[in-house]
């Protein structure tokens, strides 16, 4: 255990983000998505708790991200923000609350700090996306770009595919990664591109980035809490560039299914379960009972 408890931790700010990055420590950022989801991530000391859309499907059974609406996403993020005592809080905005326009995006990352209580937004696309993050930024909000990969619009990608890996596709990525830059992000999620791009185009920046299947030449890493905890059934798919670090599932499943069986067979409760009477006290009730009858 060495990490100490949130209670010995200092407040992550986006300047202590910024101070990581200086020195090269890598920044470690994870999902959380409701109380104890959080509560576990900051107690094991994660920089970033991301409140990630990826809820729709792990919380929610959605089949993907675009289902998930604004006021689901203020719930998980108030939940999260209960729990959370030391580390920097960013809410992923969901799909249709900031695409319409910089207003629009502005008025939903307010809801999402006044509400929600985070600390930051994140948002997906690249250059298209520079005057809204411009215009988030300029209000004070922290914003967390995601570029490459972005789920949110597998639809016209053709779904969940690497991103950046023709000359082309890398220099669109570069593009992508110095606009959302220039516009005021205080970092960028790189999804889905190959280890050698990403770590060329961090290089690049003077920014961090977060990697997700983009290798360890990123700034930091960021997993979906419950693939990497194995929180799931056996034979989920999983995409290439999770690490599972825990069974969870099959630790839930053993404790169920043995509780289950206790009470089938009367084990539990035992009597260190339970709560005494006196004997006095329990003969006088027994005697009122029969009286009533």
């Amino acid at each position: 255990m060495g990490n100490p408890l949130p209670s010995d931790r200092k407040k992550v700010t986006v300047g202590t983000i910024r101070s990581l990055y200086k020195k090269k420590e890598p920044i470690t950022v994870i999902t959380a998505h409701d109380f104890p989801s959080a509560h576990v991530a900051d107690a094991a000391g994660m920089d970033i708790i991301l409140v990630g859309d990826s809820l729709a499907m792990v919380a929610l059974g959605m089949e993907d991200t675009s289902e998930v609406v604004m006021e689901e996403m203020l719930l998980h993020c108030r939940s999260v923000a209960r729990a959370t005592k030391a580390a920097l809080i960013i809410g992923d905005l969901p799909m249709g609350s900031y695409e319409i326009g910089p207003d629009q995006a502005l008025e939903s990352a307010i809801r999402f700090v006044k509400q929600g209580r985070v600390h930051g937004v994140k948002l997906e696309g690249g250059a298209e996306m520079a005057p809204t993050i411009k215009r988030i930024t300029s209000a004070g909000i922290p914003v967390l770009a995601h570029i490459g990969l972005t789920p949110q619009r597998q639809n016209a990608l053709g779904g969940f595919r690497v991103q950046g890996k023709t000359a082309d596709g890398a220099l669109s990525v570069l593009k992508d990664a110095l606009a959302v830059q220039e516009a005021g992000a205080f970092a960028a999620v790189i999804e889905a591109v190959p280890a050698p791009v990403a770590e060329l185009i961090t290089n690049k920046l003077n920014m961090p980035t977060i990697g997700i299947g983009a290798g360890s030449g990123c700034s930091g890493q960021v997993l979906v809490q419950v693939d990497m905890t194995g929180n799931f059934p056996p034979g989920r798919f999983l995409p290439k560039f999770v690490k599972k670090y825990g069974d969870v599932w099959s630790e839930s499943f053993r404790a169920i299914e043995t509780y289950r069986d206790e009470v089938k067979s009367r084990q539990y409760p035992a009597p260190e379960h339970t709560y005494p009477i006196s004997q006095e006290e329990l003969a006088a009730f027994e005697k009122a009972v029969d009286s009533k009858e």
